[in-house]
């Protein structure tokens, strides 16, 4: 459509008259990576090798041009901005943003969908995330590191189970079947309810061990330290990737709670959610939960700890309804992450099983705006691969993000880990 637009528009092709290059409106304004896109402008140039287009910094590769047109080609991963035109030295920039439309696309990492215990590759491995018998909700803690390896909480085995980038798994820490607190490398260490995870810069791990009440810090190699005794039974962690400082939360008291690299500091920064849950932080130092009861993401201010509602009802009225902030509706959500844009990714189940809620989807929450929209799956519980709405999961309850924008969940119901690519 587009090739044909632009042979029917062509005007002369002898290159830049010497005035300013302009640009006066592109086609489509929106779309995703491979899409065509036709630029209308002024002294612009027939030969593509003086032209340079772009969107973001990201440079869009150019099948034709003249005089007034340039039809170009978006890379996947551009993301959303205006366009700029260089030709000969000089620059144009667009008034009118593409917006940048991505296709996330679901596939398993690993697990079967049995709850077991078995290491291995992919959907050859098994993990015990969620007991069908007693109908509890098992785990909640996945994390990534620089080099692209998953850490997952395997609350049924008493351990913490790693996936490399190839997606074979193995046991960090803990010895699988045996609960009861130990440090130690490896299988040496014990746990007793390993419910949740962070991370650091240095890629050391973070545990909160709910049965112990401690919070463990498990140094890449696998070996796991006690650093602290929680001052409440603690369910989840995160940790400011800047300072070191390391937040966790007692969904019974509500609170969230700090300890300071040093020790220094060991105490409640905040409180007044409904069942504290799931926590994030963003490279400002600010740090988010999830109420769970409340039905709502909070943000608690670096520093000054001040706390407000930034999506979801502050009444608690439940639901699966997209928008931007109080607009927007949640049902029983618990896991969180932030990009390093400080984007929010929440998992929307936090309930015993995992059909019953409204909500089997990851959504997320755009910095700044708090625009809340679906970014896989939909309010249907299943096991599906596939395109956004079109994949399924059942109880998805952690969430992590890794540096180059993949998003992992921990399916608890599937007793399988999945993967999101965004293109």
């Amino acid at each position: 459509m587009l090739s044909v637009l632009f042979a029917a528009c062509k005007k002369n092709d002898t290159g830049p008259e010497g005035g300013s290059v302009r640009i006066e409106s592109f086609t489509p304004a929106q779309g995703g990576g491979t899409t065509e896109m036709l630029i209308n402008g002024e002294n612009f140039s027939a030969d593509a090798s003086k032209i340079a287009v772009s969107i973001n910094g990201r440079p869009l590769k150019i099948i034709a041009a003249n005089d007034h047109q340039i039809m170009a080609i978006v890379p996947k991963r551009t993301g959303s901005g205006p366009v700029t035109v260089t030709v000969g030295g000089q620059t144009a920039t667009s008034t009118d943003v593409f917006n940048y439309q991505y296709v996330h696309t679901v596939s398993t990492l690993a697990g079967d969908g049995t709850p077991g215990f078995a290491n291995g590759n992919g959907t050859n491995a098994q993990f015990h995330f969620y007991d069908p018998v007693n109908n509890w909700y098992r785990a909640s803690g996945i994390v990534v590191d620089q080099s692209l390896n998953v850490y997952v909480t395997d609350v049924g085995n008493n351990c913490i189970r790693k996936i490399d980038s190839a997606g074979n798994v193995s046991v960090f820490a803990g010895s699988p079947g045996n609960g009861g607190h130990a440090d130690g490398k490896g299988t040496a260490a014990r746990f007793n309810w390993p419910f949740s995870l962070g991370i650091d810069a240095d890629d050391n791990v973070y545990c909160v061990d709910v049965l112990n009440w401690d919070i463990r810090k498990i140094t890449p190699d696998g070996t796991a330290t006690t650093i602290a005794w929680a001052k409440a039974e603690p369910w989840n962690i995160a940790v400011n990737k800047t300072t070191g400082d390391v937040y966790y939360s007692n969904i019974w008291a509500a609170q969230v709670y700090q300890l300071k690299k040093d020790q220094s500091f060991h105490d409640v920064i905040a409180g007044g959610f409904t069942w504290a849950a799931g926590l994030a932080c963003d490279n400002n130092g600010n740090v988010y939960t999830v109420g769970m009861g409340n039905r709502a993401v909070w943000k608690i201010e670096a520093n000054t700890w001040k706390t407000s509602i930034i999506a979801g009802s502050a009444t608690g009225e439940e639901g699966y309804v997209n928008g931007v902030g109080a607009a927007a509706r949640f049902a029983n959500p618990w896991g969180l992450a932030a990009d390093d844009a400080g984007n929010l990714y929440v998992a929307g189940n936090g309930t015993g099983d995992g059909g019953a809620n409204a909500d089997q989807s990851i959504r997320f929450i755009k910095a700044g705006t708090w625009d809340v929209s679906t970014f896989a799956g939909s309010g249907t519980p299943g096991f599906t691969n596939g395109v956004g709405g079109a994949a399924t999961f059942s109880g998805p309850i952690g969430v992590a993000v890794d540096k180059n924008g993949a998003v992992y969940v921990l399916d608890k119901t599937n007793n399988a880990v999945r993967k999101i690519i965004s293109e």
